[in-house]
Formats: C-alpha cells, structure tokens, sequence
C-alpha cells in the first residue's frame, strides 16, 4: 500500500477569494469546426459565447496520447479523461496496457490466462467470451479479441463460444455486420469449434453502469448465460432481421439474440465452463461481473448460475476488486489531487446525477472508490432519469445546478467538482436536434452556476472531458456530411477528436496571476487548481496552466 500524501505545501503569494474554487465539466462539449453536425455551434449559447470573449480562454487536447491512449487517432473518453484531470499526470490507459500486454506475449503468459485455459482443457469445457464487438477503442477492440481467439486456437483449446454486444455508439450507429461478417471469416481460419453464440445491443442488453438499469444485465444474463431468448441461425440473419422488423433501430439498441444450432441454443454458459469479458473499461462490465462472481446476488433472480471460472480483461474496480480475476492490471494511479486536496485540509464537494456520477468521484481519484476523508468530502448523486436521452436532453443540468449553487452558498467547500452530462450522453444518441438542446441546457445552466459563483466570490474553471455534439454527422473523405438513401445526414454517435474549451471565469481577478502558452492537456488541470487554492503542485504533476505574478 502507498504511504499517505503529506500536505502540499503553501505558496508564498496565493491566490486569495472569498468563495470556492468550482470546477465544471461539460461531458462531450468540444470545440470543432463551424460545419453542418456541429451542434455545439449551432446551439444558441449566449454564456459559452459571452465568457469565451471575455475570459482566459484556451484549447485543450483531451483525446490520444495526451489522455493515455496509444495513438492521437484515438477518441478520449469519460474515463480516461477524469482520471487525467484527477491525477495531473498521463497513465497509460486500456487500450494501449491491452496492447502493450499482448504484444508482449504477457498476457498470455499470465496466471490468469493459464488458469482459464487449464480449467477448460481439464473438464473439456468451453471458454465464453463477452464483450463489446467494435474497433472504437473506448470500451474494447476486436483485435483484442481475435488476439485472444488465435491464442487459444493454438494452445489446443477445442470449443469457444462469443457473446457479442453490438457498438453503434462509438463506432458508426448501422456498422454492427462490418464487424460480425469479418469475425465469421475469421472463425472459419481455427482449428476449434469457435463461433458466435448470442448478442445484442449495448445499451439493451448486458452494460448497464452504475445501478442505472439492471433489467439490462438480467437480460444479458437471460441470454448469454441461459440461452434465453428468440432464435437465429446466425449472428448475420439475426441483425438482418432485426433491422427489417425496425427500419429506423440503431446497432446499440437492438433486442437481444440467441444462435441456435439443431434447433437448440449454440452456446448456454454451464458448470465448468470459463468466461472471459473482454472489455477494458470499467464503468459498464462491473454490474455484469458481479452478477457471476457474487453469491449472495438479490439484485435479480439469476434462475441458474453456474459455477466457471470468471476474468475480466482488467481489474474494473480496484477497491471492491471487481472482477476478482483478471488478465491486464489497471494502471496504477496514486496522490491524485483529491487525495492531496483532502490531506492539505481543503473540503470538497463532487455532484452529478447517476450517469457520470462515478466520473467527477471514482475516475477522478484514480479508479479508487470512496473518499480520502469523509470529513472533508462530500459526493452527491442527483438520479438519471430513465428515458431515452433524446426525449430529455435537459437531463439532470437544473438540479445539479440547484445543489451546487446551494453548495456555493453555504460556504462549507472549498472545492466544488461537477458534471453536465448533457453533451456526451445525447450525443451518442445521434439525434442531432437534441444535441442542441442539450447544448443549450448546459449553457443556461452554466449562466446560473456562475451568477453564484461570483455573488460568493469564487472562482470557476469549465472545461470538458471530450468532444462528442461538436461532431454530430459522418463525414466523407471529401469533407462532406455523408447521406442515406432519403437525403438524410447519416448520424455520428461517437466522441470526437476536437480540443475542448478552458474557461477560467475569475470575477475577482487583479492581474494576481498570467495564463501560459503552453500546449495544454486535461492533465495540466490538476496543478492549476491546486495553484488557484494557494498551494505548489507536486514536481512530478504536469505543468500548471497559470503562473502566479
């Protein structure tokens, strides 16, 4: 275990303001070009408009290897970019320990590894894989997969069975076959009896994230493990019917499936059989994790449950130790600014309502769940509602607002962290219009915070973790927005690759401190607050983004 963070030590001259430090997140609002698909752009957003006139004002890279990923190609996330902002360094993160794991033959050569394959060789048994089937890179990658199929192939492995949950969510919304076709190719190469056995949509059946809705587990459980669930000869015919039956579903919402073989579902999960979920992160394999790995489980009747032996690709909860097996160890995050804020005496306060609630307290400190201390911190969860994003792109920004201003107010924190999930959420849905809505709603949310930031005589930085309504519609090679078959703009559900805002919004500001022009990431965030609460940041954290005098 790490030994405790000592106090930061003060600075000589501090930044001195009568009220807290609030620090605001607006999840999936980034700054992209002024192109049809931009809904950020083309929200009515007299705040955002207001402040970036006239305040300190940069760009930041919140995606690629600035957040941990392997290659600037690839999209940040939620995750990886609270735990940047959180630590004030970059980590490597899942996609990039996954590769460098198997690429180094570790994973393979792992305990873990070789006791799940053992286990099914000796009871000649099956070894399930569950997980999301994309190439997105945000929650898992198919070639992590077929990584792990070839290698099991090789080792003698006789039958493996695949549970695939269809993306259209970080990948294109209607990309599902250009997935499973290439993967039945790639079946046919091994040696094994390898094949598909049951899928769904992601956000129908299997990845639920923080207890918003289980009945999406059970029914992942219902099909993956008990074979339940309406019949198709194969994944190909499954998705094809599927989508004639609801010409207008998207991959990610598709009801699930069972393949079936002689009349009999392929692939049921029994007593002595492994399982491997292969997504890396965490916040929508933990639910699913439990409900193989706990015996006293109540949150839903599993009707069976069988005895196998259960691995996630990574540890996706390192307190709880959920799962309690696993083939990549997370990194190992420590002394984030939440734990130096708490040992340093400073009270904190983090809100957001249920779907990112684990981002502004968990990823924050560093996939750590609970507090440093309980005294000084308080976490608030406003509950989602459960509807469909796009009926609601308001979603929860008023009543985060109404309990951080009373928060402000009351003076009893000195640090205040939230987060609008607005942005990011109805983003994925694809429904342009809503977006801006949703954009809309965090801007008339932002101008309220900030009228109670300045009547206490605080400060607020808002930034965000990623793009995602800054980029709303596919775009073709020639620059131009890609249309279907009626003319319409074909819909992007994923996160973009835009820089996201830095606002520092100081009402009380008296030329105390300059901003630099550096190149800026989410990680240079951390020692920055810590600058603007009175304090020198750690010498291993990444710059701060102010100098003071």
């Amino acid at each position: 275990m790490d030994d405790p963070v000592k106090p930061l030590k003060k600075l000589d001259r501090p930044v001195k303001r009568e009220g807290p430090l609030v620090f605001v997140v607006m999840d999936g609002i980034g700054i992209g070009p002024k192109r049809p698909g931009n809904a950020v752009a083309a929200a009515r957003t007299p705040v955002l408009n207001r402040l970036m006139k006239t305040c300190p004002y940069l760009k930041v890279k919140a995606h690629g290897r600035a957040v941990g990923l392997p290659t600037d190609e690839d999209m940040g996330n939620s995750e990886v970019g609270h735990n940047a902002i959180g630590a004030g360094r970059v980590f490597s993160q899942g996609a990039r320990l996954v590769n460098e794991a198997i690429e180094s033959g570790r994973l393979f050569k792992g305990k873990i590894w070789q006791k799940l394959i053992g286990h099914c060789k000796e009871n000649e048994s099956t070894l399930h894989f569950i997980g999301l089937l994309s190439d997105g890179n945000v929650h898992s990658h198919i070639d992590h997969l077929k990584a792990m199929l070839r290698q099991a192939d090789d080792e003698g492995l006789r039958r493996v069975r695949i549970h695939i949950l269809l993306d259209g969510r970080d990948v294109g919304e209607r990309s599902a076959l250009d997935y499973v076709r290439p993967l039945e190719d790639f079946l046919e190469t091994l040696t094994g009896d390898y094949a598909i056995a049951s899928g769904g949509g992601r956000m129908k059946v299997t990845m639920d994230r923080y207890e918003a809705d289980w009945s999406m587990v059970e029914c992942g459980w219902k099909t993956h493990v008990l074979g339940e669930g309406e019949g198709f000869p194969s994944a190909v015919k499954a998705i094809e019917t599927l989508r004639r039956r609801d010409p207008k579903i998207t991959d990610q919402f598709l009801p699930p499936f069972v393949i079936h073989r002689n009349s009999k579902p392929l692939g049921r999960i029994r007593d002595g059989d492994a399982v491997i979920f292969f997504n890396f992160r965490g916040d929508r394999a933990i639910e699913i994790s439990r409900a193989f790995e706990e015996d006293d489980f109540k949150v839903f009747d599993r009707g069976r449950r069988p005895e196998v032996e259960y691995a996630g690709m990574m540890e996706y909860d390192g307190d709880c130790h959920i799962p309690r097996q696993y083939l990549v160890a997370p990194p190992a995050i420590s002394r984030t600014m939440g734990e130096y804020l708490a040992a340093s005496g400073i009270s904190q306060l983090a809100c957001s309502e249920t779907q990112k609630y684990g981002h502004v307290t968990y990823f924050w400190n560093g996939n750590r769940s609970g507090k440093f201390n309980s005294r000084l911190e308080t976490y608030i969860e406003v509950p989602s509602d459960q509807v469909p994003f796009e009926q609601r792109p308001w979603m929860k920004s008023a009543e985060i607002t109404d309990t951080v201003l009373e928060a402000i107010a009351s003076g009893k924190h000195r640090f205040i962290r939230l987060n609008y999930a607005n942005g990011d959420m109805v983003g994925h849905t694809g429904f342009f219009d809503a977006a801006v809505l949703a954009v809309e709603s965090v801007d008339l949310a932002l101008g309220r915070l900030l009228q109670g930031v300045q009547n206490q005589g605080g400060v607020a930085i808002i930034t965000a973790d990623h793009g995602n309504a800054d980029d709303m519609f596919e775009i073709d090679k020639q620059g131009k927005v890609k249309r279907d078959d009626k003319g319409a703009p074909v819909p992007k559900t994923s996160h973009s690759l835009n820089p996201v805002p830095l606002i520092f919004y100081d009402p009380g500001f008296r030329n105390e401190y300059r901003i630099k022009s550096i190149p800026a990431g989410l990680s240079n965030l951390a020692a920055t607050c810590m600058m603007l609460l009175g304090f020198q940041p750690p010498e291993d954290y990444d710059e701060s983004l102010i100098e003071i005098g």
